[in-house]
């Protein structure tokens, strides 16, 4: 990838008015909280027979939260794209209903009371505070190339911290990814994905030419000299170490995706993903040889039904639910989504293709489509390299992680551990989400701005006119 032109040519000329399109979001936001409050009332119709009192607090809360967002961004940053933030609150919206859908299940199978929505709109509170906090302080994203290498150190260590804790604090489900002290859990490593992302667009900039180099042709393909796969190889260790230390598929397939694909952007040398690929697939095969837990995982993948009644029974009672649920669903409250286990975070998006169908799921997965487009749209716009790298980087960790969660649900892939993002329960990854669209929301204002008026030309001491000044 080249670096970009002082302006873009798509960017309006200097003098030219370039509309904000402020309003725009506004309107989409409140067709989002239109859509959220108009799903949670079919659930208690639905699940109760009646709405319950607490839903005009919900909407409240909930439609304030996007207010203050909407004023935020129209203050701090009026050029950024409009549709960023109203696809992100359509999707926690839609999350917020099915996890409160889960609780009314809970409730009639316990008799508990109270349930994980509540604590969810608190997160996406907390969320929010953080989207804010980075469009203050962050008001040029180009300053985090200053601090690329101590985010480095800042991501190794959250992604390094949960291996090294014992595992009565660390693990869940067979995985050392969290940190739980007196009732509070976090997971370190959704933060040490933004961290690293931002490590990997400063680095990529600043060597691209040495990465570009080719030192021979094979096969049509520019093979890389052999003395820069360093990178490659040190992105493919710390993949490998996070899956053998920390039992966590997910986060090592993530992260390595993430740098190969950013590689190749930079550089433009399809060879890099063939690279990558062969790395992948030659630890893939050394993990599932070596480690027990691997083999299981992949086992129960392959052939799930051979092991519904261990290992496999979450990935049989999801393609069970999204069977049930056919092209339209069974109706928000009509199914029995309960019946998946961890149906609140890693498995809600079987409960949504189960009371929502096929086109339901596939139209949520059209807004992730549309929040992937705008931030790959500010990738391509914006004027300096690193924000093109950052933001096509963000854009992807979003649809990668997206695929290999529903690659999971459905058995194209095994399972992860990863979460839908902005949908799924979980605080951890909800408000380190919310920190990366504020990142997005911030370079796509730089992107859409008007390139300021050029200076006048300065004019010669010999041109410049005499005048004769009498007292």
């Amino acid at each position: 990838m080249t670096s970009g032109p002082s302006t873009d040519p798509r960017a309006s000329a200097p003098g030219t008015e370039t509309p904000t399109r402020r309003n725009t979001e506004l309107a989409l936001l409140g067709f989002a909280v239109l859509i959220t409050l108009a799903a949670q009332s079919i659930v208690d119709l639905t699940v109760t027979g009646s709405l319950r009192a607490e839903l005009a607090g919900f909407g409240a809360w909930f439609a304030a939260i996007w207010a203050v967002l909407h004023l935020v961004v129209r203050t701090l940053a009026p050029y950024a794209d409009p549709l960023l933030l109203p696809a992100v609150a359509l999707l926690s919206g839609l999350g917020l209903t099915m996890i409160h859908r889960l609780d009314l299940a809970d409730e009639q199978v316990e008799g508990a009371s109270g349930g994980d929505a509540p604590v969810q709109l608190l997160w996406a509170t907390v969320g929010a505070g953080l989207f804010i906090a980075v469009l203050v302080v962050l008001r040029d994203h180009r300053l985090l190339a200053r601090f690329a290498y101590t985010l480095a150190l800042i991501g190794l260590v959250l992604l390094a911290l949960p291996a090294v804790l014992p595992a009565s604090i660390s693990e869940v489900y067979g995985a050392k990814i969290w940190i739980r002290v007196a009732g509070f859990s976090i997971q370190p490593g959704e933060f040490a994905k933004i961290c690293l992302i931002v490590f990997f667009a400063s680095y990529l900039v600043d060597k691209r030419d040495v990465l570009a180099l080719a030192s021979r042709r094979v096969m049509g393909l520019e093979i890389p000299r052999a003395r820069d796969l360093g990178p490659v190889l040190v992105a493919w260790a710390l993949s490998i170490l996070v899956l053998v230390f920390e039992r966590d598929l997910g986060s090592s397939l993530l992260l390595f995706g993430i740098f190969v694909v950013m590689l190749y952007v930079a550089t433009e040398r399809s060879s890099w993903l063939l690279i990558g690929l062969g790395l992948f697939a030659a630890g893939a095969f050394l993990a599932y040889q070596l480690f027990g837990h691997v083999r299981v995982r992949v086992d129960t993948w392959l052939d799930p039904f051979a092991y519904r009644d261990e290992g496999g029974y979450q990935l049989v009672q999801s393609l069970f639910g999204l069977g049930t649920g056919g092209l339209f669903g069974a109706g928000l409250g009509g199914g029995r989504p309960d019946q998946v286990p961890v149906a609140k975070s890693d498995f809600i998006a079987a409960a949504l293709g189960e009371e929502l169908g096929l086109f339901g799921l596939v139209a949520l997965i059209v807004v992730y489509l549309i929040l992937v487009e705008r931030g790959l749209r500010t990738s391509l716009i914006v004027r300096d390299a690193f924000g093109k790298l950052l933001a096509g980087g963000l854009a992807f960790a979003v649809a990668w992680q997206l695929f290999v969660v529903l690659g999971g649900v459905t058995g194209l892939l095994p399972l992860t551990g990863l979460t839908t993002p902005f949908v799924a329960y979980g605080g951890s990854s909800l408000v380190a989400n919310f920190g990366l669209v504020a990142i997005l929301v911030r370079i796509s204002d730089a992107a859409r701005r008007p390139a300021a008026p050029p200076a006048p030309p300065k004019q010669a001491i010999g041109e410049a006119p005499t005048e004769v000044v009498t007292p």
